[in-house]
């Protein structure tokens, strides 16, 4: 059974706490609706997974200094300025239960302020010369904007196969794991030599976790009531992929068309659900979870063995086994 995210911040509690003053310390500013809007995101901020996989990287190479909390703050402001944009560009009202900046603030402020975190992210390496750490951002800021375009590209068509799927997946949530563990072992001055081993770690993670995340959307064993979301977005995830590639023409042209026209109505989304769960598009997609996740631990087992390693891996395991 996973260990709570407690449990598992642990060996870095005070490190986090140090981060939490230093992110919040990077995020001021002499604006008033700018500083506002900042104390709003950290009110409201998630559970700071990314920095965890930024100290534990850390760990796996050597000490945690100034330099892995530069890090760990990149990380940070990167990822909150991309939820920010992707509440705009979905149109999103909430993040986690709360209200989107955009619902707030409307879609020009909640730009501004998603710009304005990028550039805060970039001008901390800047300022101290992090050149490795901002070339690892950068190209997790090109994987992102790159796989979400490629599945808006493909979500009109409806005609994501699950090797764009798994593209797609790679650039959107994997490029983020990678960029923060990459970020935390070479800001350590971790081995170069062992680097690609770590980031076949974050690879698999990444693409384990997105898939549990897919799972939600069909509330399968373990992890609550189905929500269609995904289905009402017109998203193409891998339960829903892999049941239309076991379906016969006819069958595939039929849900097809319930996805594309039907998908307002909340029967529809039922019917969609039972039909991708008797298509074992749930049991696949679990399966194929599994393999990730074991890839990912068989990766960590060629990495030095100390607290940042298990670290990694009851951060991975809680990812996988969480509830929500």
């Amino acid at each position: 059974m996973a260990l709570s995210l407690k449990q598992i911040q642990k060996p870095i509690e005070a490190e986090l706490n140090a981060f939490e003053k230093k992110f919040r310390a990077s995020m001021r500013s002499n604006v008033p609706l700018l500083d506002k809007v900042m104390h709003y995101i950290v009110q409201h901020k998630g559970k700071q997974m990314r920095p965890m996989f930024v100290f534990f990287s850390a760990l796996l190479a050597g000490n945690i200094g100034e330099k892995v909390y530069r890090g760990a703050t990149l990380i940070e402001l990167l990822h909150t300025a991309t939820l920010v944009h992707d509440d705009v560009v979905d149109d999103a009202d909430k993040r986690r239960g709360f209200f989107s900046i955009n619902a707030l603030w409307k879609n020009k402020v909640a730009v501004l302020v998603g710009d304005y975190l990028l550039s805060k992210g970039l001008l901390l390496s800047v300022e101290h010369k992090d050149f490795s750490l901002l070339e690892i951002v950068s190209t997790a800021v090109r994987e992102m904007s790159e796989g979400e375009l490629l599945q808006m590209q493909k979500s009109r068509l409806l005609n994501i196969t699950e090797s764009v799927y798994y593209d797609i997946i790679q650039r959107k949530t994997a490029s983020l794991i990678v960029a923060a563990c990459g970020m935390g072992f070479v800001a350590a001055g971790g081995a170069e030599e062992q680097l690609a081993q770590l980031q076949s770690f974050a690879l698999n993670a990444g693409i384990a976790f997105q898939i549990r995340d897919d799972l939600f959307d069909y509330g399968a064993v373990g992890i609550g009531k189905p929500t269609g979301i995904d289905i009402k977005e017109k998203k193409l995830t891998l339960p829903l992929i892999y049941a239309l590639s076991q379906a016969s023409d006819s069958e595939k042209r039929k849900y097809i068309y319930k996805i594309k026209n039907e998908t307002h109505q909340k029967n529809t989304i039922t019917e969609i659900i039972d039909w991708v769960k008797a298509k074992n598009g749930i049991a696949y997609a679990q399966n194929a979870m599994q393999q990730y996740q074991n890839a990912a631990l068989e990766a960590l087992k060629r990495l030095p063995q100390n607290s940042g390693n298990l670290g990694l891996e009851q951060l991975l395991i809680f990812t996988i086994e969480r509830n929500k």
